[in-house]
């Protein structure tokens, strides 16, 4: 596997070595003592979530406070995806900056978004598959949303052809300016 650290050098990409020939493929899609190599890093994951979701579909951009803050590795099984991460962390000289990927079940790419960090993702496909490894818990309580067209961020979203789908919950979501975020 190959770890790219962005342009937010804390979010990182991950390239895993697939093995192909005209039956298919094989790759190790995750390996602890591989993934901390390849990143430098240590952190434990405790819960696999899977979601599909259609085209136009936008889910975001979201977050949990401490003491439930939440790392995630995500990856697209199916489909294609614009992968977001917008860093909230009040001391960190990125605040309010943003980084995307495509991820596609092409790519194999994986994006890993540590805690401190606000994440989304538009479905560029007519549909996708999204599988993330989280580092803590769903704590519903400390979970909030910041608006995914919050102009003081200015993430440039690809266009699907219309206005993005969101859920009643994510419309609501916040501007930078007034979420609670990370010191």
């Amino acid at each position: 596997m190959q770890a790219t650290r962005l342009a937010i050098p804390d979010v990182v990409v991950i390239d895993p070595k697939v093995f192909g020939d005209a039956r298919g493929f094989f790759y190790e899609s995750f390996n602890q003592q591989a993934f901390n190599a390849a990143t430098g890093l240590e952190v434990d994951f405790v819960q696999d979530n899977h979601s599909r979701s259609s085209k136009g579909v936008l889910r975001g951009l979201h977050y949990q406070l401490p003491p439930h803050a939440q790392g995630k590795l995500v990856r697209v099984v199916r489909g294609a995806v614009f992968d977001v991460a917008v860093d909230i962390r009040k001391s960190s000289p990125t605040f309010g900056k943003w980084v995307g990927q495509e991820l596609t079940e092409e790519n194999n790419r994986q994006m890993w978004i540590p805690p401190g960090f606000a994440h989304g993702f538009l479905v560029l496909s007519d549909t996708a598959d999204f599988l993330y490894k989280t580092t803590n818990y769903y704590a519903a309580t400390h979970e909030r949303s910041i608006m995914w067209n919050d102009p003081a961020l200015g993430i440039v979203w690809p266009s699907t052809g219309g206005e993005p789908s969101l859920s009643a919950k994510d419309a609501q979501g916040v501007g930078l300016a007034g979420a609670d975020t990370f010191p």
